[in-house]
């Protein structure tokens, strides 16, 4: 199983200028053929059946404060596991959305380490607005994070053995 690493994640972040909390963790993977777009898609959109269920959860209780659920109807825009894509390009892809308690943003870098190995990272980046934006990041946090770090050792495991070392 793939090694996550927590990383640590400057603010102000060009990505989200306005946040003001962040995670990032990463996996450093013996391969060197990983696209972008492909490594989003397989650790956003192919959650497991027990995340699937707390979103449901999730999506219940903010519905009853007329916020956004994490399943948008979006037309006329690329979205991975619900979460619309705002960028992309041959190192990262971009993904996310505002609301009124606050906007996040989730990147997937891929990034080349030498010939063989490339490190693949997930962040995450909010922008809290109100009381209830910073009350529902210190109730979400927790989940977040086993998600983000399952996510990630899913992918290495999929993708064969990872570099151990960080």
């Amino acid at each position: 199983m793939g090694v996550v690493v927590e990383q640590r994640i400057t603010l102000p972040h060009p990505d989200l200028p306005s946040a003001d909390w962040a995670d990032s963790y990463c996996v450093r993977l013996d391969r060197n053929d990983l696209v972008p777009m492909e490594v989003a898609s397989e650790l956003i959109g192919r959650a497991p059946r027990w995340v699937g269920a707390l979103l449901k959860i999730r999506n219940r209780i903010v519905g009853l404060f007329g916020l956004k659920s994490a399943e948008l109807e979006l037309t006329g825009q690329d979205k991975i596991g619900g979460f619309p894509v705002i960028d992309h390009d041959g190192e990262r892809v971009l993904l996310g959305f505002d609301d009124k308690h606050l906007d996040f943003r989730i990147i997937v870098t891929v990034e080349p380490e030498g010939a063989a190995r490339q490190h693949v990272s997930l962040t995450t980046l909010v922008n809290r607005h109100n009381l209830f934006g910073r009350i529902y990041i210190l109730v979400v946090t927790p989940f977040h994070k086993l998600i983000v770090k399952t996510f990630l050792r899913r992918f290495a495991a999929s993708k064969g053995l990872s570099h151990r070392s960080a």
